[in-house]
């Protein structure tokens, strides 16, 4: 039987089709794979001769997909994706070593509990890093990173640690002798998510009394709720433990949610494929 033309397709000039559409000019894909402009603009040439279809609309200073390009280009791509994900799969290794960066917050109520399973599957040796408020949370490192807000961050693995949703909490023996929970003394959190004067706003509570107690960390604020000092706006998810065993009480069903939340963020470099997996199980989920 003959051949077929494409039978033979050189992966060198599909190579070069994908990088110059992804950069957008020959000179950009050149820099990218360290050959020359004229090496690529070969090599695309090649290949839209043996398809038969000119891939490019060639300008002056710029090129541009053609309508053959535009959609042969997302097959080029899916290929390439599970050439890479084979290839780690079956001859990759995983990284010996996992760095995570996280709040205090989120390393004392949300990971620890789930650390070690995370080790234990993964066969790895995790070292845990304290985040402080200067990092600027770049993805071009080899730290899994947990940050705070809507989630928007160019990061080749994202996830939402959990949905977040505010209500107050107490230790029960705050509330014996207590009329109503809404005089009270409050506890109050610096930082990110929402505080009383939005859960205030929300449902209509008295604006009174003012926080006797202010905290710049989350977990310091939930121990002092659990001491008995006052009332929390608490996050729900982070005091699923006290919630549980008692050591709090949720004071109203009234719930403020929140489009921001905690979210895991990691490079290629961070992480494998399949550590990966295995840290989006095992910290997405409730206890």
């Amino acid at each position: 039987m003959a051949e077929r033309k494409f039978d033979k397709l050189p992966l060198e000039w599909v190579r070069a089709f994908e990088v110059a559409a992804r950069c957008g000019s020959f000179t950009a894909a050149a820099e990218e794979t360290g050959l020359t402009q004229s090496a690529i603009s070969q090599r695309i040439g090649k290949l839209e001769k043996l398809l038969g279809s000119q891939l490019f609309h060639r300008q002056a200073r710029s090129i541009a997909l053609t309508v053959e390009g535009e959609a042969w280009l997302p097959h080029v791509r899916a290929a390439f994706e599970r050439v890479r994900d084979s290839s780690e799969g079956l001859f990759g290794t995983s990284r010996k070593r996992l760095i995570i960066s996280a709040s205090s917050s989120i390393i004392d109520l949300w990971m620890m509990s789930r650390l070690k399973r995370i080790s234990d599957e993964t066969d790895t040796q995790l070292s845990i890093k304290t985040m402080v408020l200067s990092e600027d949370g770049g993805m071009d490192d080899d730290v899994i990173r947990v940050r705070y807000g809507n989630g928007v961050w160019p990061a080749a693995y994202k996830a939402q640690l959990y949905r977040e949703v505010l209500s107050p909490v107490a230790a029960p023996q705050l509330l014996e002798g207590a009329l109503s929970w809404e005089g009270l003394p409050r506890i109050a959190v610096s930082g990110p998510r929402p505080g009383w004067n939005d859960f205030i706003l929300a449902f209509g509570i008295s604006t009174s009394p003012l926080p006797e107690y202010r905290f710049d960390t989350f977990a310091s604020a939930l121990a002092a709720a659990k001491a008995g000092l006052g009332v929390l706006l608490g996050s729900l998810p982070l005091c699923q433990a006290p919630l549980a065993t008692g050591e709090l009480v949720r004071l109203s069903d009234d719930v403020l949610a929140h489009h921001e939340s905690y979210w895991l963020l990691a490079s290629k470099d961070a992480v494998s494929k399949g550590q990966w997996a295995t840290l989006k199980t095992q910290l997405t989920h409730a206890e």
